[in-house]
């Protein structure tokens, strides 16, 4: 089963016939692990063999430092947008016209980079790179406007729900299994559509449209929201610690820090939403 994330969902680590390239013929033939056909089964720990190790397979390792890369990059174009696109009253149309660019660029880049057959880091960097200019001018109009505090808050927060979902999942208290896949995919669809219904009728009735984004509804939604993240992120620990296991090729390792970047983005930016609200109720 494939991950929420889809860069993952789209078609997972690069498999031939069914597996991953180098996983051991035995298994296969002898249909002793369940998995053979089925890579990214989320099925909890079963006790099978592991998969032998291949040069040239993926490693936590290779997670880490591609992640380290891809993120690196959207800190370090976030933080240039904010210093060389100051969001103040004479230049603010110009900043948010770059920033609405720059988020439709890395749309457009993570749509490509998921229906590819293969990983391209150029893409990724790109991706990264127009991510960070978005959230740059995103979070000095943040700081601007509300408080340079609650862009300190989002960052912290997206940091411990990182570092909490990582514990509770290697420490089995999260178990991604077929039920769980299927409650985020239903709750995140749910999600999604009602916050589509709220933006066209604020474009088209104006205001906030329904009020998801405002008020105790938008603290609701940006508590759901979280939750959301979180759960994609076990979703995303699982399909690494599958890809690690079973032999995924080491260039996979882009898509696994591709599909975190994503996580963590969207995290942040509901963080960033949600003490906004906070703030502006104080």
């Amino acid at each position: 089963m494939r991950s929420s994330n889809p860069v993952f969902s789209r078609r997972g680590f690069s498999r031939d016939n069914g597996a991953y390239a180098g996983f051991d013929a035995q298994y296969q033939q002898a249909g002793a692990n369940p998995y053979a056909t089925n890579p990214y089964a989320t099925t909890p720990d079963t006790g099978m063999p592991q998969a032998p190790a291949r040069a040239g397979a993926m490693t936590i390792d290779d997670v880490v430092s591609r992640t380290a890369m891809t993120l690196g990059t959207v800190v370090l174009t976030a933080t240039l947008a904010w210093i060389a696109l100051p969001v103040d009253p004479a230049n603010i149309n110009k900043s948010y016209g770059i920033a609405i660019a720059a988020a439709l660029v890395a749309m457009v880049l993570g749509l490509v980079q998921t229906f590819k057959r293969k990983a391209s880091p150029a893409i990724i960097l790109a991706y990264a790179a127009f991510e960070g200019l978005f959230l740059g001018v995103i979070s000095s109009a943040t700081s601007t406007y509300i408080g340079a505090g609650v862009v300190v808050q989002a960052v912290l927060g997206t940091m411990c729900v990182f570092a909490a979902v990582l514990f509770a999942y290697k420490m089995r208290w999260i178990r991604v299994t077929r039920r769980f896949y299927g409650f985020v995919m239903a709750a995140a669809m749910g999600f999604m559509l009602l916050m589509v219904a709220n933006l066209l009728f604020s474009l088209f009735a104006g205001g906030d449209g329904l009020g998801f984004r405002s008020g105790g509804l938008g603290i609701l939604f940006g508590v759901i929201g979280v939750v959301l993240g979180a759960a994609f992120l076990a979703l995303d620990f699982k399909q690494v610690e599958d890809g690690v296991t079973y032999g995924a090729p080491r260039e996979e390792a882009w898509l696994a820090a591709f599909g975190l970047t994503m996580t963590l983005v969207w995290i942040y930016l509901e963080l960033l939403r949600l003490f906004q609200i906070l703030s502006g109720d104080d």
